[in-house]
C-alpha cells in the first residue's frame, strides 16, 4: 500500500502549528480542577489561576472538590481553621496541610505549599501587593496549582462574594437549623456579576 498525498493548504498548516503553540503555552492554565457540586455551573477552577472569596464557607467550598477527587489541599494563615466544618464540606483531613500562622513568611510558605498541593487557601494578614501576587501566580502556572485567597487578591481569575444568607429551621426562636441558603455573586473581569442561590452545609 502506498501513501497517498494529502492536499493541505500552507495556511492550514501554519494555523495548526499556531494552535499547538497556544496549547503548549497555556496548557497548565487550561486544565480544570474539580469543584464541589454546589459550585458547578457558577465557577470553574483552572490550574494556574487565583481566586478571591470573602467568607470561610466559600473558601472551604473552593477547596472541597479537589480534596474529594483525591488531591492534596492546604490552608495558610487561618489560625481558627474549623476541621469539623471542613469535614462537612467533604474535605479529606488526611490529605490536608495546615499552616495556621505563617506570619511575615507568608509569601515563602504559600510558594512552598503551591509547589506540592493542588489547591492552596490563603488568608492574607494584610494587603497583597502586585509584586508578591506575581511571584505566586508564576508559581501557580508552573505547578498547575490553584490559589484561593480569603480576601482580595490582585488580578484574580474570579472573585466570589456572599450577598445574603437565609437560615431555616429555627421557627419562633427555637428548633434545629436545617438549611442554609446563600446568595453568591461571581465577578470576573469587567463582565456583569453572575448570581446564584446555593444550599450550603449547616
Amino acid at each position: 500500500m502506498s501513501a497517498q498525498p494529502v492536499d493541505v493548504s500552507p495556511l492550514a498548516v501554519v494555523e495548526g502549528l499556531r494552535e499547538k503553540i497556544r496549547h503548549l503555552e497555556g496548557g497548565p492554565a487550561r486544565l480544570s480542577v474539580p469543584v464541589h457540586p454546589v459550585l458547578k455551573g457558577l465557577v470553574q477552577l483552572r490550574a494556574g489561576a487565583s481566586y478571591a472569596v470573602d467568607s470561610a464557607s466559600l473558601a472551604l467550598a473552593m477547596a472541597a472538590g479537589a480534596s474529594a477527587a483525591g488531591e492534596w489541599v492546604g490552608f495558610a494563615g487561618w489560625p481558627d481553621f474549623g476541621a469539623e466544618a471542613a469535614d462537612q464540606w467533604g474535605i479529606d483531613l488526611a490529605r490536608t496541610v495546615l499552616v495556621p500562622e505563617p506570619g511575615e513568611h507568608w509569601l515563602e510558605v504559600t510558594a512552598a505549599l503551591v509547589d506540592v498541593l493542588r489547591v492552596v487557601v490563603l488568608a492574607p494578614t494584610g494587603t497583597v501587593d502586585a509584586k508578591s501576587a506575581s511571584i505566586i501566580e508564576a508559581r501557580l502556572r508552573s505547578r498547575s496549582a490553584v490559589l484561593v485567597s480569603l480576601g482580595p487578591w490582585p488580578r484574580c481569575e474570579a472573585a466570589l462574594s456572599t450577598e445574603a444568607t437565609l437560615w431555616t429551621g429555627t421557627d419562633r426562636g427555637h428548633g434545629r437549623l436545617r438549611e442554609r441558603q446563600v446568595r453568591v455573586a461571581v465577578r470576573q473581569g469587567g463582565r456583569p456579576p453572575r448570581r446564584a442561590d446555593l444550599l450550603f452545609p449547616v
